[in-house]
């Protein structure tokens, strides 16, 4: 008999995956306990939808975290370390080119529908305005133990990289968008991020067998 090999793959490992590049929203409605949240399908419904994306995404919360500096203290100690501030972001490449994903990308824009009758007319501002930040962006994924999906939302979003458009032979043109989480006034000590993750079924426990 050869030797057992170790893994941290178990009998709660299929329970526990996040599956697939999922959707992305834009001010999707979901507070705790809240009785007029939104769904995936309400949502929809609703013209929420960023629209189809491709590559997949990616979401980032990183703390800034300074050591407070101690004469004594030979290296890193606990509780001499604070957060000074978070980088948040959401990133996807949105496969459908609409005014809106244009108008999202370009961060200082406006488009105006009324002056010509066969285009839209999508051009930059000078200056940033608070209409100009998006509530929320928000991501929807599946996970692979759960009939409900994991939600990742940041607040305040505002995609401050500028739009850039490839276009090639036998490939459909992307545009890639940054949203960048940003805190707000009347709360300045929350990070402009929430994840929402489904509450598991009970761990089924580990066999002492599986150790030996």
């Amino acid at each position: 008999m050869g030797k057992k090999a170790f893994s941290g793959f178990t009998k709660n490992t299929p329970e526990r995956l996040l599956m697939d590049a999922g959707a992305f929203f834009k001010n999707f409605t979901y507070e705790p306990g809240g009785t007029d949240n939104d769904t995936f399908d309400t949502a929809v419904a609703a013209g929420k939808l960023i629209g189809a994306t491709k590559g997949g995404g990616e979401f980032s919360a990183v703390p800034s975290i300074r050591q407070i500096e101690v004469d004594g203290v030979k290296g890193r100690a606990a509780g001499l370390e604070v957060v000074d501030s978070w980088e948040v972001y959401i990133k996807a490449t949105i496969l459908e080119t609409t005014t809106e994903s244009i108008q999202a990308a370009l961060c200082a824009a406006q488009i105006d529908t009324a002056s010509d009758t066969t285009y839209d007319v999508i051009e930059g501002k000078p200056d940033i305005d608070l209409a100009d930040y998006v509530d929320n962006v928000t991501w929807i994924g599946k996970l692979s133990g759960s009939d409900k999906p994991v939600i990742i939302q940041v607040f305040n979003a505002l995609s401050t990289d500028g739009l850039k458009i490839t276009v090639q032979d036998k490939a459909e043109a992307t545009i890639p968008v940054t949203f960048y989480g940003h805190y707000q006034q009347e709360s300045l000590d929350a990070p402009p991020f929430r994840i929402f993750y489904p509450k598991s079924k009970a761990p089924q426990p580990v066999q002492s067998s599986d150790m030996e």
